[in-house]
């Protein structure tokens, strides 16, 4: 009842519809020829040019709006607009197709050739989460559930997959920055970003074919109309006392230079749950993302840059001592170590750069053809600091240098109904662990080297049914420098399994190089059927491998953000999956929807498995074993838009995924629970007012392997055998999130001001995937102010 008593009292006083305006125009080729049959994109909005070139689009919000205006056979006018009252875009397409940019087409006259359904974050949900991570901001997409290690490092999971199964191309890129890892967060800044979208499934074959759980697809601010403008976007958070500042410039053109620059600043202190400050959680990000682009009448070329800078906390509460600190922290749902706030950042914590530079070369071969290439070098850089003494307190205990060079060479031709694309990829990578630690890396030197080439078909059979088919091949080499203690050696049963990779023998340890080679083959096949004019239905399956990644085959220790020893495998192989799935695709209307249900059959699934506790002389740590069994996951995901009136709308997001381990006939641990939101909008004309009441529920996960262990924990001077209860999921829980905002016109700068409140009733609980679930609560009631100004 208190809820339906906070709605009403939220929404008092409110009275009237949010902002909607008219976008129009014509679209001409050159000589002011009108076309016929343009298609003008406003996000989800979507028009159609008539014969004499004339389109209108109704119902575009107030705020910044991406416009993609195409036809097939013309480069297409990509550009962002600030739209505050009806406004008049003309455009005039060149003839020559568009290069690398794939535009979605959901709602055409005739069937779109694109199978795959992307799935997008909206400008105002980036600028939302503006403080905080892509992790947090993809949580808003059907089917995306976060891993946490903590409350600030996030990584997406889609469809109960994550890390390496999930790859993240930035900038056209593949990001490179020690995503092994369950607590690394990918190495970007989020306010960098124009345009995120999220594919699920193994389609996306230009990028790789081991994407097995899908594919996060960043790309920057895009502008192709002479225009100058700019954002500043200053975000004050309680929990945490700190906030953040971005502000970004973009030169657009449709011949000539243009550029893009922004930056990113962040600082936080401890984050805190409704009981207690969690110590040592602060964080700090120093970050910068700037392009140059030459448009010329057949060509363009550019390039970038982008650096991302980061030092992140780790709550001290996850690092104990001995076998009864251990258990006492898993035990008594209290942390032991609690401290008074603090900005400064101490041990254990991550210290992370990541640099990105690219350069590409996009060519109009002909009216239907076009060649893309691109050169991009990586280098990240990735400190961990335990609780160290003396001369080692300011040394980390594990530092990881990873610099990648990669190219690629993209063809691509569109003729009436069918588009071809293909090309080839390769790339040389070198990770190097700094012995300087003092400590046997958890990951050891390597050099990498891969290769591949794809071939995609897309074909319009019909007005209403389209097919597209996709083939590629990979090669991958990798090869490894490590020591191994005789010890661990023996006890990984690798003696005289693996002697081959033996190279020196230094006492008590062995100086091995392990070298492994392999051959993937991956492939996609999808069909779209348009019903009717608003619903399509989408059938994919898609072939895809996996090789096992270097912390998979190596790690070997205490892995120090993670308060956990994780011990690799070299006899694991690679992954091989087949995933089916189909989409239901309802849009236009007051009633849009999306239901994907699908089915992911994986073969020698690589998983981390907890086993026992090791003592060392750092302390006693639970222990963590790669392993590889069979699983098969089935699951749905739904998506629904109502817009209930002039006054309200309404959205759901309904996500579940059932896993099993086959060859155990067990659950497959770590899967995500049911998760189910319900957001609320009132949108008002004064001002450009909303408000909105969101609920997100997060159900108990009922299906989990036993994996619980007992330890020797001296009672009395007397050893007694005590559960350690690591496997049995926290009970679920619901939070409650408000956001309200508001517009003000400050000249020809457009000021906004919102505020939100996260976990209204200030909730205390622990969430499944939160690897530090163990020890900590997550975090409490956060008040937000932010003001952003466009200009």
């Amino acid at each position: 009842m208190r809820i339906y008593i906070l709605i009403l009292a939220l929404l008092a006083g409110s009275g009237c519809a949010y902002s909607q305006h008219i976008i129009s125009g014509n679209v001409a080729a050159p000589q002011n020829k009108p076309l016929d049959g343009a298609h003008i994109h406003i996000e989800q909005w979507q028009g159609v040019s008539s014969p004499d070139g004339h389109y209108e689009v109704h119902g575009i919000p107030s705020g910044q709006h991406r416009v993609v205006i195409s036809y097939i056979g013309y480069k297409a006018l990509d550009t962002v607009v600030d739209v505050y009252s009806d406004m008049v875009l003309d455009a005039v397409l060149q003839p020559e197709s568009t290069q690398l940019k794939e535009v979605v087409l959901s709602e055409n006259n005739s069937v779109s050739k694109n199978t795959v359904h992307e799935q997008r974050l909206r400008t105002e949900t980036l600028e939302k989460y503006s403080n905080a991570s892509l992790g947090d901001a993809l949580k808003e997409i059907a089917g995306v559930y976060s891993l946490k290690t903590g409350s600030t490092i996030v990584k997406p999971v889609i469809n109960g997959l994550h890390s390496s199964r999930v790859p993240i191309i930035s900038n056209n890129v593949r990001l490179e920055d020690q995503q092994w890892g369950t607590e690394h967060a990918p190495n970007l800044d989020i306010n960098s970003a124009g345009r995120v979208s999220v594919i699920k499934g193994a389609s996306a074959l230009q990028y790789g074919g081991d994407a097995i759980g899908g594919l996060v697809v960043v790309e920057p601010v895009s502008v192709l109309k002479d225009t100058l403008f700019g954002r500043t976007i200053m975000t004050a958070d309680s929990n945490g006392r700190g906030g953040s500042l971005s502000s970004a410039l973009h030169q657009g053109n449709d011949k000539g230079w243009a550029w893009n620059e922004g930056g990113t600043f962040k600082y936080m202190g401890d984050r805190e749950t409704p009981d207690y400050v969690l110590s040592n959680t602060g964080n700090r990000e120093a970050n910068f993302a700037g392009d140059v682009k030459y448009i010329g009448n057949t060509y363009d070329a550019s390039v970038s840059y982008s650096f991302y800078n980061a030092t992140i906390g780790i709550a001290k509460a996850t690092h104990i001592g001995n076998v009864a600190d251990l258990v006492r922290a898993i035990n008594n749902g209290q942390p032991d170590v609690v401290e008074p706030f603090t900005y400064n950042i101490g041990a254990p914590r991550q210290e992370v750069q990541h640099h990105l530079a690219k350069a590409n070369f996009n060519k109009q071969l002909d009216d239907d053809s076009s060649l893309s290439l691109q050169y991009a070098f990586q280098l990240n850089n990735r400190k961990e600091y335990d609780l160290r003494r003396g001369n080692f307190a300011d040394i980390p205990a594990l530092d990881l240098t990873l610099a990648t060079h990669s190219v690629n060479a993209d063809w691509k031709q569109e003729k009436e109904n069918t588009t071809l694309k293909a090309g080839m990829s390769g790339s040389a990578q070198f990770n190097d662990a700094s012995p300087d630690t003092g400590i046997r890396p958890l990951i050891p030197t390597y050099d990498k080297y891969d290769a591949g080439a794809y071939g995609i078909v897309s074909h319009s059979f019909s007005e209403t049914l389209s097919g597209e088919a996709g083939l590629r091949y990979d090669f991958s080499h990798m090869s490894a420098t490590k020591y191994y203690q005789k010890t661990r050696w023996d006890n990984l049963g690798y003696n005289g399994v693996f002697d081959r990779f033996i190279t020196a023998d230094y006492g008590t340890q062995w100086l091995t190089n392990p070298e492994f080679t392999y051959h993937n083959i991956s492939a996609s096949l999808g069909i779209r059927k348009k019903l009717s004019t608003a619903i399509d239905l989408l059938a994919n399956a898609g072939l895809a491998m996996r090789n096992p990644n270097p912390s998979e085959l190596f790690s070997d220790g205490l892995h120090h953000s993670n308060g956990t020893i994780e011990l690799g495998n070299l006899a694991i192989k690679k992954e091989k999956a087949l995933k089916l799935s189909a989409t239901l695709l309802k849009t236009g209307g007051a009633f849009r929807f999306e239901a994907t249900p699908y089915l992911n059959a994986i073969t020698d699934f690589i998983y981390l498995s907890p086993t026992g506790v090791e003592y060392t002389i750092r302390g006693t740590f639970p222990v963590y074993n790669y392993r590889q069994d069979n699983v098969l996951m089935a699951g749905l995901d739904l998506h629904t838009d109502w817009d209930i009136s002039s006054h309200f709308s309404h959205s759901f997001n309904f996500a579940y995924v059932h896993a099993d381990n086959t060859t155990k006939n067990e659950p497959l641990i770590d899967m995500p629970p049911l998760n189910i939101s319900n957001t609320i909008r009132y949108k008002t004309d004064w001002h450009r007012l909303f408000m909105e009441l969101r609920s997100e529920a997060i159900f108990k996960q009922t299906r989990y392997p036993q994996n619980n262990f007992y330890a020797d924990v001296p009672v009395n001077g007397v050893l007694v055998p005590t559960l350690v209860d690591i496997s049995t999921p926290p009970d679920g829980y619901q939070l409650l999130h408000f956001t309200s905002g508001m517009q003000f016109s400050l000249g020809k700068t457009m000021a906004s001001i919102n505020v939100s409140v996260n976990n209204i009733f200030n909730t205390a609980y622990r969430d499944y995937l939160n690897r530090q679930r163990l020890y900590t609560d997550d975090i409490g009631r956060n008040f937000q102010l932010q003001l952003k100004l466009n200009y």
